[in-house]
């Protein structure tokens, strides 16, 4: 099978056709300037040595070298064979907080900002098993299901903010039961979920659901976000930076809750992880995923090319060698001659 790489390369061909044009006219410009001077059949025994043909025929070198150095950029690839891979991974969601309380800033820059970077480098670390995205606060959302796709998790991460979640909260029960239906009915042993949160949960059923989920299979880790001290939680009020208020008017201070995050781990036969620990948490992360049981989880026919752009590349430069190496004077071996005749 032939393909080109890059086929929009291709488009700067249309540089040739333009530099015809410019060479046609330029030739007119040439024959009008000349004859100005005098009669054509004077002017060319005053300049018996210029070869009536050699402009034409180092443009037409120009433009073919031209043509094949556009053509190797666009590289030609032809396939050579195909083969089956088999691929094993783990199932592995990731759970992002959104809700307001991310934003305070007791951990550099803030919660959100440094959970995105952790979610991050932990995706880059999973390269290999299946990723799915969720986003949560009042409730939860299925942002990405179980892709192998990483530059688009990544993508999805870089964007997420509070903005995104239409109810405020903590719904951890959500993310919990979203996940779980969201693996393939067939996957009982392959999976985990990934809780990165600041444990401000609202929702008491959350234990009870993270138990239920490790019954059918589920391992469920969760990642503390903030420090048990907490901070106040930026507020934008119509351009100003204000602080969020509870309903008596007083300034809300936003906590981690470790211990209901080491709680849920338990329940969901996982571990509990303070980001603060960066690398670390990663490392032990990928450790423990990796002892799970991979299941085979698709066929895919791929086919291989071979890239054959340094022909075109070389043609092209020989092309142009010869154009450069040839004189507008004639061939004192073909003087006399009409080549064309």
């Amino acid at each position: 099978m032939f393909r080109f790489e890059n086929i929009d390369n291709l488009y700067a061909l249309a540089i040739i056709p333009v530099l015809i044009v410019f060479f046609i006219l330029a030739l007119l410009a040439r024959k009008r300037a000349i004859e100005r001077f005098g009669d054509s059949s004077l002017m060319a025994q005053l300049m018996p040595k210029m070869s009536k043909y050699k402009h034409t025929l180092k443009f037409v070198l120009l433009m073919i070298g031209i043509a094949f150095l556009v053509v190797g950029w666009a590289n030609p690839q032809w396939g050579t064979k195909k083969e089956k891979v088999k691929r094993k991974s783990v199932d592995v969601f990731v759970a992002l907080d959104i809700s307001q309380s991310m934003l305070a800033e007791d951990v550099p820059p803030n919660r959100m900002e440094r959970a995105k970077r952790f979610a991050q480098d932990l995706i880059e670390g999973l390269k290999g098993d299946r990723v799915g995205l969720i986003i949560f606060a009042g409730n939860a959302y299925l942002q990405m299901p179980m892709t192998t796709d990483y530059a688009a998790a990544q993508l999805f991460l870089r964007t997420a903010n509070p903005d995104m979640a239409p109810s405020q909260g903590t719904a951890i029960s959500d993310a919990i039961d979203l996940a779980l239906r969201s693996f393939e009915e067939d996957n009982k042993s392959h999976k985990a979920l990934v809780i990165i949160t600041d444990g401000e949960n609202h929702d008491q059923d959350a234990l009870d659901q993270a138990k239920a989920a490790n019954e059918d299979g589920l391992l469920i880790f969760t990642i503390g976000v903030g420090t048990p001290q907490g901070a106040k939680i930026p507020i934008n009020y119509s351009g100003q930076r204000g602080y969020k208020i509870d309903k008596t008017g007083q300034e809300v201070v936003s906590k981690l809750n470790e211990q209901m995050l080491l709680d849920l781990a338990n329940e969901g036969d996982g571990n509990y992880f303070n980001i603060a620990a960066g690398e670390n948490v990663v490392n032990a992360l990928q450790e423990r995923i990796d002892k799970l049981e991979k299941r085979e989880f698709e066929t895919r026919a791929f086919e291989e090319y071979e890239s054959y752009f340094q022909y075109f590349i070389a043609i092209a430069l020989l092309f142009l060698i010869i154009e450069f190496t040839i004189s507008y004077r004639k061939n004192k071996f073909l003087e006399g001659k009409d080549i064309f005749k």
